[in-house]
């Protein structure tokens, strides 16, 4: 994931307000809360496009299962079918090639 956010928990914390007349310059407070506004929206859109992704990314997975056992499945008969059909088709062979050499 690219680095996006103007912040981090080690900025967070370590960020000191210089002491105006009467307390914290209420201007760089509301710049620093803005930002850190800013990167928690960011970061709620990031989630939310992950959540949904991942989503997605279930549902093709959950579809690609079922057509794997779908397909298995028909392999399955097939290779049945195809074993029997070759066993029968080697039975009808022999018994017309008695009939021709026996007659």
């Amino acid at each position: 994931m690219n680095k996006q956010f103007n912040l981090d928990a080690k900025t967070i914390y370590e960020k000191e307000f210089p002491i105006d007349f009467k307390g914290y310059s209420p201007s760089e407070v509301d710049h620093f809360l803005d930002s850190v506004i800013q990167d928690y929206q960011s970061y709620e859109l990031c989630l939310s496009q992950m959540a949904e992704k991942c989503e997605e990314l279930e549902r093709a997975n959950a579809s690609l299962k079922a057509k794997l056992i779908e397909f298995e499945g028909k392999v399955k008969v097939l290779n049945d079918d195809s074993t029997n059909v070759s066993s029968t088709d080697i039975l009808k062979r022999l018994a017309r090639l008695e009939a021709a050499v026996f007659k």
